[in-house]
């Protein structure tokens, strides 16, 4: 068995489609990527409340399954992008697992924190992300140099910076970098040091803030701590909550339904 079959061996993929909504082919094609792409980021939320509220984040297959697909919860890149690899390996699809320094927001050398993975088509190499959230992508992008590859209301595009593929997404403001990967493959290991810093360490954005995402077609809809934006059609409409709010629009707005009396507490909820 090699690791790709033994990454994928615990997969539940009636149970994940149903989750994500997806009633269409399952060949290993350009179109099926696209299709299952959506529906996930569609679906399935950005999150990170469990980081929040004490919890152990768990990276391995089996774990994330339990999270996102039977208890309907979401989660972040290491979780969505693990389960959408095993999804895409166990329907055929040649996957190799990326890792990427974020700039989105940032003006410091940040350390590779971010899974993602190119896959490999007839048509050429194409990068694929469920698990960004903000501005993510929705539909895989094409792995080539100055393309601009338009996306419901959103357009990205990539460019070379020496040994690193930076990709960028088009604001009113013009391009901003989300961030920057090699094409050096990375495992498991790598991701539970990563995910380790992510979900503890005192300086990490999740640590300090909450946030959730969830893209439809028409927009979408970003939580952070306190802030709503809801963005339709190029307009964004900002909303400030309540803390007593942020549960019910949790659930509301992003389909997360957590335990009652939850409390969430960091320094971005707290200050």
């Amino acid at each position: 068995m090699n690791f790709a079959t033994q990454a994928t061996s615990s997969l539940d993929l009636d149970a994940y489609l149903t989750r994500i909504g997806y009633r269409g082919p399952l060949a290993a094609t350009r179109e099926v990527l696209h299709a299952l792409h959506a529906a996930h980021v569609c679906t399935i939320p950005f999150e990170n409340a469990d980081v929040l509220l004490g919890r152990r984040i768990r990276t391995d297959l089996a774990s994330v399954q339990a999270k996102l697909v039977t208890a309907r919860r979401g989660g972040y890149c290491f979780e969505q992008n693990t389960l959408f690899v095993a999804v895409l390996r166990r329907l055929g699809f040649k996957v190799t697992t990326l890792s990427a320094r974020v700039r989105f927001q940032r003006t410091e050398i940040t350390p590779r924190s971010h899974m993602l993975a190119q896959v490999d088509l007839p048509e050429g190499p194409f990068l694929v992300d469920v698990g960004f959230g903000g501005p993510g992508i929705v539909y895989p992008v094409r792995l080539v140099e100055g393309e601009i590859q338009a996306q419901s209301t959103d357009a990205y595009r990539l460019r070379r910076e020496g040994a690193y593929w930076v990709l960028e997404s088009r604001t009113r403001e013009g391009w901003q970098d989300l961030y920057a990967f090699t094409l050096e493959e990375h495992y498991p290991a790598d991701y539970e040091v990563a995910n380790h810093y992510t979900s503890t360490h005192p300086d990490s954005m999740f640590v300090n803030h909450l946030v959730a995402a969830l893209p439809s077609p028409e927009g979408r809809v970003t939580l952070r701590d306190r802030s709503l934006a809801v963005s339709r059609g190029g307009r964004v409409e900002r909303v400030e909550l309540d803390r007593g709010e942020i549960l019910s629009v949790l659930k509301d707005r992003f389909g997360l339904e957590l335990p009652p009396g939850a409390q969430l507490s960091c320094a971005g909820l707290d200050g």
